[in-house]
C-alpha cells in the first residue's frame, strides 16, 4: 500500500465533498445531525461499508455530532483507501439528506 504524497492528497481532495479537510496525515470531517438517532443511524451505515472495505474510520460521536478522521494506520498516512471510504461516506450523506428532505 503506497502513501499519497502531499500533492497527490491535495489533488484527491477535489474528488470528495468540500467539507472534508486535510489535516496532517488524515482527512477530517464533522457532521451535525438533527439528533442522536440520526447520527447513530449514519454511523451504522458507514460501519457497514467500512467493514466491507476492510478500512475503518477513527471517529467520535457526541449526541448529534459525528467527527470522522480517515487515515490508513498500516501505512501511517493517507492512501487511496481513505479517499474511497470518504466517497462512500459522501454517498451515504447524499442519500441520507434526500431521505430527510422527503419527511
Amino acid at each position: 500500500m503506497t502513501n499519497l504524497n502531499k500533492q497527490e492528497a491535495q489533488n484527491r481532495m477535489k474528488e470528495i465533498d468540500t467539507l472534508w479537510a486535510l489535516k496532517g496525515k488524515s482527512i477530517y470531517r464533522e457532521i451535525i445531525f438533527k439528533n442522536f438517532v440520526e447520527a447513530f443511524s449514519f454511523m451504522t451505515s458507514v460501519a457497514i461499508i467500512a467493514e466491507k472495505s476492510g478500512h475503518h474510520p477513527t471517529w467520535e460521536n457526541v449526541y448529534n455530532k459525528v467527527n470522522i478522521a480517515l487515515s490508513t494506520h498500516d501505512a501511517d498516512g493517507l492512501t487511496n483507501k481513505d479517499f474511497q471510504l470518504a466517497k462512500g461516506i459522501d454517498e451515504i450523506l447524499t442519500s441520507y439528506t434526500k431521505q430527510n428532505d422527503k419527511q
